[in-house]
């Protein structure tokens, strides 16, 4: 869905005149005016909680390492194993799932939540902002979020909901239960070719968390979708909300 000028995001460099495809939170032009928001939706591995599954090993182990290789330098926004094994014989499916699986699990052993999540939530319900939740990964994993941490998203839909994300399905699911327009909604996630891409084709406003400056890099200079904003944490976050949006239940 094509950006519409009232809500552009121009990204310079201040060293030179040519813009590049995405850069901090305050090189970056504020919509004007302030932009209607409603609710928010967040990822959850690598959002709300600190990244601790090893995805290239994950899909290592899945894949094969030439197959592994060959299918990221023919996506350079990352690889979505999900949908690349939704063709494979039953079998073969069977053993790819209890492999990703097996690694989910790993990773909710260690389970933490990432700083400034419980803030950002604490300032959206003192709002009353609705808060939501899409993952890839499983119920149970939402469900022991939910529990550890003490803090709940409604809907929180994970892969069982189908199609899941970079479908913008679950995000247009989430704005219809909650009666507001997408454009009246942001999507927060840590993933250009699944919280960005779901957020934009949705028709929401996009935030991508890069912690480590990853999406710097020039292998992403011509992805198809960009964020409408960019953040190192999610206290970045908060200050985006404040200073770009107008805040209404």
């Amino acid at each position: 869905m094509p950006l519409h000028l009232s809500r552009a995001i121009f990204f310079l460099n201040p060293k030179s005149k040519p813009p590049i495809p995405m850069a901090n939170l305050s090189s970056m032009a504020s919509p004007s005016p302030k932009s209607r928001l409603r609710g928010v939706v967040f990822d959850m591995d690598g959002t709300l909680t600190v990244p601790v599954i090893d995805f290239p090993a994950m899909y290592r182990a899945v894949l094969g390492e030439e197959e592994y290789l060959r299918i990221r330098a023919e996506n350079p926004s990352g690889i979505d194993i999900l949908h690349h094994i939704e063709n494979w014989s039953p079998e073969k499916q069977r053993k790819a799932y209890e492999t990703i699986a097996d690694y989910e699990r790993q990773g909710l052993d260690r389970l933490q939540i990432m700083p400034g999540a419980a803030e950002l939530c604490g300032f959206l319900d003192s709002k009353k902002i609705r808060r939501g939740l899409i993952t890839r990964n499983v119920k149970d994993a939402v469900n022991l979020f939910h529990q550890r941490f003490g803090i709940t998203f409604s809907p929180a839909l994970s892969r069982e909901f189908r199609p899941y994300k970079p479908d913008p399905a679950p995000l247009l699911h989430i704005c219809s239960v909650w009666d507001v327009q997408p454009d009246e909604v942001m999507m927060v996630g840590d993933s250009l070719k699944d919280d960005v891409k779901c957020g934009k084709e949705a028709g929401a406003f996009t935030c991508l968390l890069d912690e480590t400056g990853r999406y710097d890099s020039p292998r992403f200079a011509n992805v198809d979708h960009k964020p409408d904003f960019k953040v190192s944490s999610l206290a970045e976050v908060h200050t985006i909300l404040e200073t770009h949006f107008h805040l209404s239940p």
